[in-house]
């Protein structure tokens, strides 16, 4: 299959990458390894987002939700409204292995199919890769670095490990649901970025002794019936059922270095862009959205990513009007 465009990643930004192209008459193709906007599907199930509705709109569609911050379940809602309305050229559960890059045409090969495009979008975002822990006994079938739904845990001794949004809303969710709730937190407090609804009722549950917590501490051991972990007191051993280690995700810079884009040689690892037009180091491949940004994955959003897309596509008429396909 030939096209002007293929887009890598069936987020938000993707999806709004596509609305720009077919505004502007260009040929293009979604790519998504998993199910539409996959990173919000796996997010908490009852989780509430940080931004007001209208924040979140693509592709001048509105967002209307029940109350100001919308749910998961309104953003799921709203963005297979959005693929509804546009008609956007989406193919799900299919997954790019592997890009060639050419000319007059990049090679995208996927588990299903093999593509040429002038043009390359990867928005590919950051929630595929977590940040591992780095102790013994973390492969056990016991941790996981992704939560989902409370229920699950009701009446276990459950041990999270963070201290920013997605830590806390697992640690109030599942003490709620009856659980047993320990916090490991490396720092010396909940983080700043967490949502101002949610850090006083944390803050609380802690000085009550509803759920307890220790800071500057680490995990040192799993083992399948307990945590061994160092506190500024010793280390200390405690009876645990479930570890759900929220200590962040990362997105696959290594895939772009692969592609011979460049990355900085700092711990952020930022890729290469031109700022204004967001292509890489490679004629003809951009970058959208979170990814822009290295490991450095809380200065960008769905919010003000989604100017992205028509500086990329300014960029991509630059070069040339759509090819003309037989």
């Amino acid at each position: 299959m030939k096209v002007d465009i293929v887009i890598i990643g069936g987020g938000p930004i993707g999806l709004a990458c596509g609305i720009e192209a077919q505004k502007k008459g260009y040929s293009y193709v979604i790519l998504e390894k998993g199910c539409l906007v996959n990173s919000i599907y796996h997010y908490p199930t009852h989780m509430t987002f940080f931004s007001t509705s209208d924040r979140l709109e693509i592709g001048d569609v509105p967002f209307m939700s029940i109350q100001p911050k919308p749910t998961r379940l309104e953003a799921l809602e709203y963005y297979r409204r959005v693929v509804q309305h546009w008609q956007l050229h989406l193919r799900l559960f299919e997954e790019v292995q592997s890009i060639q890059i050419g000319e007059p045409f990049h090679q995208i090969f996927t588990n299903k199919a093999q593509y040429e495009a002038r043009h390359i979008i990867l928005a590919t975002g950051f929630y595929d890769i977590p940040i591992p822990l780095n102790v013994p006994g973390e492969d056990l079938p016991k941790v996981t670095h992704y939560y989902q739904d409370p229920h699950f845990y009701a009446f276990q001794k459950v041990a999270i490990v963070g201290a920013n949004n997605s830590a806390v809303d697992a640690a109030l969710e599942t003490w709620r649901k009856g659980a047993e709730v320990t916090l490991i937190i490396r720092g010396d407090g909940i983080g700043e970025r967490v949502k101002y609804w949610a850090k006083p009722d944390i803050e609380n549950r802690i000085k009550e002794g509803s759920i307890r917590a220790y800071f500057t501490s680490q995990i040192q051991e799993i083992s399948p019936t307990h945590l061994h972990i160092q506190t500024p007191s010793g280390l200390i051993s405690l009876e645990n059922d479930w570890v759900i280690a929220l200590t962040g995700y990362q997105p696959n810079l290594d895939f772009l270095s692969r592609l011979g884009i460049r990355l900085a040689v700092d711990e952020v690892r930022k890729p290469e862009i031109v700022e204004e037009t967001l292509e890489t180091t490679q004629p003809r491949i951009y970058l959208a959205g979170v990814i822009c940004g290295g490991m450095n994955t809380h200065r960008l959003f769905i919010e003000n990513s989604r100017g992205h897309a028509p500086q990329i596509l300014a960029r991509i008429q630059a070069y040339g009007p759509p090819i003309s396909i037989s």
